[in-house]
C-alpha cells in the first residue's frame, strides 16, 4: 500500500514538474492556460513571472497564507513517513530520496505563498472546484489538471470524473490530466471508460508517457482535444 490519505492534501509541485508532467512545450507555455487544483504550486508564480497567462482554481484559495501552510506543516512528516516506510513504490530520479522530496514541496510552497500573500485577490487564484467551474466556454487554451482526477478515484467516483472532465473541455480546447494512478499505485478504475466515453464522442483521446515519475509506473498522461 501506498498511501493512505483522507482527504485531497495541499501538496504542490513546481512550473519545472507541470513541464515534465504535462509534456508541455515552448509552445504550450504561451498559451492561454488553467490549471484545476494547483493547491500551493509555484506553477502560477514562476510563469508569471515569465509573463505567462496562467490562472489557478482550487478550494484551498479560500485560506489565508499561513492557513495553507498550517495545513501543509500539519501533513508533511506524516506523507514523507509513509513514503520512507514502502520505498518500493516510489521511483527516485526527479526527486532524489524523501528527504529531498519534502525539501522540495517546502521550496514550492514558500514560492507560492510569497506570490500568493501579494496576489490572493488578483484573477490568478480564483476558489472553485469541479465539477462545476464559473468560466465561459472556450475561454482557456489548456486546461490542466495535476493529482485530482484519477489519483484520487477511490474518493471521487465515475459521475465525479465524467462531470469533471465535460466541464475541462466545456472551458477549454484541450485538456491533460496527470497522473492516472490511483494512491494505492494501481490504474484507476475510471479512466477505461472515461477514454471510451470521449472516444466514442469524437475527441482526440491520447494516452502518452511523459518524463516525470515519482509513484513507480505512474508516468503517464492522458490527453482530450477537441476534433
Amino acid at each position: 500500500m501506498a498511501m493512505v490519505l483522507d482527504q485531497v492534501v495541499p501538496f504542490g509541485r513546481s512550473m519545472d514538474e507541470y513541464i515534465k508532467m504535462f509534456s508541455l512545450t515552448d509552445a504550450d507555455l504561451n498559451k492561454k492556460i488553467i490549471g484545476i487544483g494547483d493547491g500551493p504550486a509555484s506553477f502560477n508564480a514562476e510563469m508569471t513571472r515569465q509573463d505567462k497567462s496562467v490562472v489557478s482554481i482550487d478550494p484551498l484559495y479560500q485560506f489565508s497564507a499561513d492557513e495553507i501552510l498550517q495545513r501543509f506543516n500539519a501533513v508533511v512528516d506524516t506523507i514523507i513517513n509513509q513514503v520512507k516506510a514502502t520505498p518500493q513504490d516510489w521511483v527516485w530520479t526527479y526527486h532524489q530520496s524523501p528527504d529531498d522530496l519534502q525539501r522540495n514541496r517546502v521550496k514550492v510552497i514558500e514560492e507560492f505563498l510569497g506570490d500568493y500573500n501579494h496576489s490572493k485577490n488578483s484573477d490568478r487564484y480564483i476558489t472553485g472546484e469541479l465539477p462545476q467551474l464559473s468560466y465561459q466556454n472556450q475561454e482557456f487554451d489548456l486546461a490542466l489538471c495535476s493529482h485530482l482526477l484519477f489519483l484520487y478515484s477511490d474518493h471521487l467516483d465515475y459521475e465525479f470524473h465524467l462531470k469533471s472532465i465535460g466541464e475541462m473541455l466545456r472551458i477549454a480546447k484541450e485538456i491533460r490530466i496527470f497522473p492516472l494512478l490511483t494512491l494505492m499505485l494501481k490504474p484507476s478504475q475510471h479512466l477505461d471508460e472515461i477514454v471510451k466515453y470521449y472516444t466514442a464522442k469524437g475527441y482526440m483521446v491520447d494516452i502518452t508517457n511523459v518524463e516525470y515519475e515519482l509513484q513507480r509506473g505512474g508516468n503517464q498522461m492522458l490527453k482530450i482535444v477537441k476534433n
